[in-house]
């Protein structure tokens, strides 16, 4: 997948993002794409880029479009991705949020990379146990980095996002296997299958039980999960709206 970066920023030059985007290529080829088998690449778009992701049309210049800018458009949001009506994945990271809570704008750009070439279409499922009933299935969002949202890592000197691994969306546990690509990391303890990590959370949804409603999970008194759940929640609405009718 060919991923165009477009700067609509005001204060971000070419040059940092251009850093960025390196960093963020190398970080696909050598840690997502060995365990996935699928990935992407990042190219830094032109000033002439329209402020819209255009059609699908043959000879398009790429298959998705992440813009960057300075305001952003949901209040709280660091970023978000989502498709157009022409199903053009498409993908924002505001800048004044991340300064704001005090993140980098690199992790949120590689975070929304991620879960673009994951889910283009934003509209993929994995049947997992419920977070509080493992005997009960439920369907889980398939994202990629909000589990782990709160964990970062270097690649060429620019901060990135965590991300989980294949056995992540398996309902057992396999010992000595990892479920995220930083592992234990200090005294964190493993990720655990469909579970999350301190600022992380999930979105389920248990048709049995509670019918058309989708449900966040996070750990207990974890604020900063609440707050970026209360982010998706404005952001997302759309994207929730379509994975409801795609079951």
């Amino acid at each position: 997948m060919l991923i165009s970066i477009v700067n609509r920023s005001a204060t971000l030059g070419d040059a940092d993002l251009a850093r960025a985007v390196r960093a963020i290529n190398r970080q696909f080829e050598d840690d997502f794409e060995p365990y996935w088998q699928f990935g992407a690449r990042l190219q830094l778009a032109g000033g002439e880029a329209p402020r819209s992701p255009l059609k699908r049309v043959p000879g398009r210049a790429s298959d998705g479009v992440i813009y960057v800018q300075d305001r952003p458009t949901v209040d709280g949001a660091e970023g978000f991705h989502d498709r157009t009506r022409d199903d053009l994945p498409f993908g924002h990271v505001f800048l004044d949020v991340c300064a704001s809570v005090g993140d980098s704008w690199t992790v949120a750009l590689s975070h929304e990379a991620i879960e673009l070439v994951g889910d283009p279409m934003n509209n993929l499922l994995v049947q997992g146990p419920h977070p509080l009933d493992g005997r009960h299935l439920v369907f889980h969002m398939f994202e990629l980095c909000d589990a782990v949202q709160s964990e970062t890592y270097e690649r060429d000197g620019v901060e990135v996002s965590n991300f989980v691994l294949p056995g992540y969306f398996t309902r057992g546990e396999a010992r000595g296997a990892r479920n995220d690509f930083l592992g234990h990391r200090g005294a964190r303890e493993a990720l655990r299958s469909f579970g999350v990590a301190p600022g992380g959370y999930i979105c389920f949804w248990d048709w049995l039980r509670e019918g058309d409603k989708w449900h966040p999970f996070m750990r207990d008194d974890d604020p900063v999960a609440a707050k970026r759940l209360g982010a998706k929640a404005a952001a997302g609405g759309g994207r929730v709206a379509r994975r409801a009718g795609s079951r």
